[in-house]
């Protein structure tokens, strides 16, 4: 921001000069800023609040951006499956959002980790991210793994960007999708891009990333007169792109129960569903996706380390409408 003193000023003083044109800024935060040496008076920097300016003088103000917050630990309840002095791993509940972004500065994993862990967080991932080599959607339940160390972070991002090809990472979760797929399985490989018009989604797009699904029926729910409404998917993933399986199977026309961001058309089809999986469906509140199955080489001892986690209990009551007669 640049200010020409017109000779009208009420002061020659640089700090009061800067009050009456600091678009918003307080006077502690421009003095801050003159003392940093961020203004500078015909090109030079000055950092004397009381510094006297003439007539026909610019000045120029370096506004630096806010630095990130670092987020601060929270006694925020976890349910660990795993802990050592190197990873943890947890079965992550629906509603937590991983890492701190806008709305969401608070309340993280991030912030029960910090809690949890203290000092010995790896803060490779970033200052927001400590620990973190991957994560679930908010909604979304299941297993994730974070890292305790630099050397565990290390491997573990190693090991996520190769996502099984020539290690033992295994990622597997477990889908309620609308509608009966027409083979046991199969492998869904098509590119992923921000959509093109809805810049919260993501869209199945040629300029995108490789991406690859694989996934298996595991069991097939009936509606009313006996039609197949709704299958129950085991799927692995080969590739770790946002909201993936998501768009995956809304892709091939099998979009996520309870997903109102890919699947808010398929709505109208609950109305063929029994009235105990409708109010299943109703109190869900979210899609029906789980991560029940976690593989990974253990970052200190080299050992394959493999963990599953049940249905969480909104999910489990969801099935079991889904099996029940009228």
């Amino acid at each position: 921001m640049q200010v020409t003193v017109s000779g009208e000023e009420d002061s020659t003083r640089l700090d009061r000069v800067l009050a009456q044109h600091g678009q918003n800024l307080s006077r502690s935060r421009l003095k801050a800023l003159i003392l940093a040496g961020h203004v500078a008076v015909k090109g030079a920097a000055v950092r004397d609040p009381a510094y006297h300016v003439a007539k026909g003088d610019t000045i120029t103000i370096d506004v630096p951006a806010a630095a990130p917050a670092e987020p601060a630990g929270e006694a925020i309840a976890l349910n660990i499956v795993f802990e050592d002095d190197d990873i943890i791993v947890i079965d992550k509940p629906a509603g937590l959002v991983v890492h701190p972004a806008a709305g969401h500065e608070s309340g993280t994993l991030v912030n029960a980790l910090i809690a949890h862990c203290g000092a010995s967080l790896s803060g490779i991932g970033g200052v927001k991210r400590p620990g973190i080599v991957h994560r679930l959607d908010k909604d979304t339940t299941g297993l994730m793994v974070a890292a305790k160390n630099d050397r565990a972070h290390a491997s573990l991002t190693a090991q996520f960007a190769d996502h099984g090809r020539s290690g033992a990472m295994r990622r597997g979760y477990l889908a309620f999708a609308w509608g009966a797929l027409s083979r046991q399985r199969g492998t869904i490989e098509a590119a992923i891009d921000r959509h093109p018009h809805a810049r919260e989604k993501m869209a199945v797009r040629e300029s995108g990333r490789h991406a690859v699904t694989h996934w298996e029926v595991v069991e097939t729910f009936s509606g009313r007169g006996g039609k197949p409404m709704v299958s129950l998917l085991a799927c692995q993933l080969e590739t770790g792109r946002t909201h993936q399986i998501r768009v995956h199977l809304t892709h091939i026309g099998h979009p996520l129960l309870g997903d109102t961001v890919y699947g808010p058309h398929f709505r109208t089809k609950a109305n063929a569903l029994t009235s105990k999986a409708q109010a299943a469906l109703a109190a869900l509140g979210r899609q029906a996706l789980h991560a029940y199955q976690l593989t990974l080489e253990h970052p200190g001892t080299g050992e394959i380390l493999s963990w599953e986690a049940p249905l969480p209990e909104d999910l489990r009551l969801l099935a079991e409408a889904l099996r029940a007669a009228d």
